[in-house]
């Protein structure tokens, strides 16, 4: 395929001008008025905001159409698509302005005033309300400028922010490539047609709820219906309602669905399948599905694959629960050992991935992006192992990253926090099993002998630090913390310890 990825868009304007591309609280996007609609932003950000080339254009907002929009129009004129977590605090989203130096900071009404405040300290970046950037062509068509636009396949198009373990976010930048193999596999995994009717509920500011269905779908032509945020209720009546026959969950949406009074009367036979992924899947999430009628496949990726790295397809459900399934049509793996060889079946290693659909760098960190590769394939961090039949099944981690209810969430940015509060000697910060969220970070804290604080005063300590949904959960307080002989704290020994219930927490 040659041209940007916008030419999905206008490939379906002109074969299926007609078919509805977006359903958005009530109203209906054709792909005849979502191509116009792309080339009339791209014009927009070209002429008024002087968009070209490499530039970044930041998205702070709820999920709506102009989500997809701006990703496309970006794509037209070779720029940089930046959503931004909406969830973050100030001092969290002013950093990434920092650090990416978008040119401009569209915002939907309920986010304008942070957008505001949030370019204010930044020269050279405005900020603008969400309407005003691709309104509905009069005219029913736009002739875009050709001055300094380079788009194309090979130009980076995605730039989304995820904690580091050092604690500061990294900049994970996609190329136009990248998110067409990774449509490429998620056609392959949900066997995508035109006819599909998907329901995204997750937030378009993460790679899972933009590229596992939304924007592959684009790629095939599908109808996409958009909710702002995920609400429980809304998303059953969506199901039996308006019938969508696809639907991306992470365990923590699962679980309240699950949970929602209507959830045994609500028809869910208009879906062909359920996709979740994110973190290990606990098997009555599954289940209580499979009860349903209704298979539940996993994904495996992250940020830096785009992410649909692993899957199962729906054959896979009910004969390899708990699995991540198998290798993406477009992506190659290995698990390998500690010096990097091949381990047999059953034995587990850390995860390595290598294919068209990784991410080109960490934005302006040329350290890290080497270092997250070797001879061509990108360490994951992940542990798992291959069965003899080839299902991949992930157990550990070699990282401490915590993810709960789908976000990612790093132990050092709580940890530099637990650092600077009085009375305590030194703390850690790890992932606590929880039925809810499939994990929750908890801290674990050595006090000193004459301090009297508490665990709600250590949990305060938090607010109007870091996002709330990062914020520790409970507190356990230990005499010491367990070290290996170089001193370095042993993490695992800690989660162990938990799942055992040998830790008291105190929780808020």
């Amino acid at each position: 395929m040659t041209g940007d990825i916008s030419s999905w868009i206008g490939r379906h304007a002109a074969n299926a001008p007609d078919r509805i591309a977006i359903r958005f609280e009530g109203n209906e996007i054709s792909y005849r008025a979502l191509h116009a609609r792309v080339l009339g932003c791209a014009n927009y950000l070209h002429s008024v905001h002087g968009i070209n080339s490499g530039d970044r254009v930041a998205y702070l907002g709820f999920n709506t159409p102009e989500c997809v929009i701006l990703l496309f129009a970006c794509a037209k004129l070779g720029a940089i698509y930046l959503p931004l977590n909406w969830r973050l605090t100030l001092p969290e989203l002013d950093y990434v302005l920092g650090h990416a130096t978008p040119k401009v900071v569209i915002a939907d009404s309920l986010q304008q005033e942070a957008a505001v405040k949030l370019v204010a300290g930044h020269s050279g970046c405005t900020s603008v309300d969400h309407t005003r950037v691709a309104p509905v062509p009069k005219d029913g068509g736009v002739v875009l400028p050709e001055s300094n636009i380079e788009g194309g396949l090979d130009a980076p198009i995605l730039l989304v922010y995820t904690s580091g373990t050092t604690g500061q976010p990294k900049g994970v930048l996609l190329t136009q490539q990248a998110l067409l193999v990774n449509a490429l596999n998620s056609v392959d995994m949900h066997e995508l047609t035109p006819a599909d009717h998907i329901l995204t509920v997750l937030p378009m500011f993460h790679v899972g709820g933009l590229n596992i269905h939304t924007t592959p779908g684009i790629y095939v032509g599908a109808t996409i219906t958009i909710h702002q945020r995920f609400d429980p209720a809304k998303t059953l009546l969506a199901i039996e309602k308006e019938r969508p026959n696809l639907l991306v969950l992470v365990p923590a949406t699962i679980a309240a669905l699950i949970q929602q009074p209507d959830w045994q009367a609500t028809d869910l036979s208009s879906l062909r399948m359920v996709t979740t992924g994110s973190s290990i899947v606990p098997p009555s999430l599954i289940e209580a599905w499979h009860d349903r009628g209704i298979p539940v496949i996993q994904v495996y990726g992250s940020t830096e694959t785009g992410p649909v790295a692993l899957y199962q397809r729906r054959e896979d459900a009910m004969i390899s629960v708990g699995s991540t399934g198998q290798g993406a049509l477009h992506t190659e793996l290995r698990i390998v050992d500690d010096v990097g060889h091949d381990v047999p079946s059953g034995a587990s290693g850390e995860l390595l991935l290598r294919g068209s659909n990784l991410f080109q760098q960490y934005w302006g960190d040329r350290n890290a992006s080497r270092d997250a590769f070797t001879a061509g394939w990108f360490r994951t961090g992940d542990i798992g192992y291959r069965d003899t039949r080839g299902y991949v099944f992930i157990n550990d981690r070699k990282t401490d990253m915590v993810i709960s209810g789908g976000e990612n969430i790093y132990p050092a940015e709580l940890e530099r926090i637990l650092d600077g509060i009085d009375g305590i000697i030194e703390g850690v910060v790890v992932g606590a099993p929880d039925d809810h969220w499939g994990e929750i970070p908890v801290a674990i804290v050595v006090i000193d002998e004459d301090s009297r604080i508490t665990a709600q005063e250590i949990l305060s300590a938090f607010e109007g630090c870091l996002a709330r949904f990062k914020h520790p959960k409970a507190v356990g307080f230990v005499s010491a913390l367990p070290r290996n002989v170089m001193g370095k704290v042993l993490k695992h020994e800690l989660r162990r310890a938990l799942g055992e219930g040998s830790i008291a927490l105190i929780q808020r």
